[in-house]
């Protein structure tokens, strides 16, 4: 009985405590890339140059058909989503709202457009939810600007 005991005491009086005091800096600043290029990558699939591309719109209308958006409304919101809000989180910069948004358009495409590929969209929602809820990490301009701004 003793044998068995000895791994999970070393579990919970030595790897656990130890495993609790690693900044969680790092593991933000892992999601913060990670989840910004998920969505930038997907930005890029919808551009031709500096414009949507004709598929991007195509696309919009066909296969991903929201039901409130127009298409070309649509299109052109969720490109510059992907862009904008990808681009905050790799700063660090309004990381809180940029996960947000990113969480809002991951239910999106969960709920209307591709419902079968929810560990995918579950995986995104994770690392937003953790961005959300912990913030961004150390190195990120939130919490540069963060000590920079006088409080009310």
């Amino acid at each position: 009985m003793k044998a068995l005991l000895m791994p999970l005491r070393l579990y919970y009086h030595r790897l656990e405590p130890a495993l609790e005091r690693l900044p969680f800096d790092l593991v933000a600043l892992l999601a913060r890339i990670v989840v910004g290029s998920v969505f930038f990558r997907s930005a890029l699939t919808k551009v031709d140059g500096l414009a949507i591309s004709q598929s991007t719109f195509f696309l919009f209308e066909h296969e991903y058909a929201l039901p409130l958006l127009p298409p070309v409304m649509a299109a052109y919101l969720a490109t510059s989503a992907e862009f904008g809000l990808s681009l905050l989180l790799w700063a660090g910069l309004a990381t809180r709202l940029a996960a947000l948004g990113l969480l809002v358009m991951t239910l999106v495409i969960q709920t209307f457009v591709y419902p079968e590929a929810w560990v995918t969209h579950g995986l995104w929602a994770i690392g937003l939810l953790t961005l959300l809820l912990r913030g961004p990490g150390w190195l990120s301009l939130d919490r540069l600007l963060g000590r920079q701004v006088p409080s009310a």
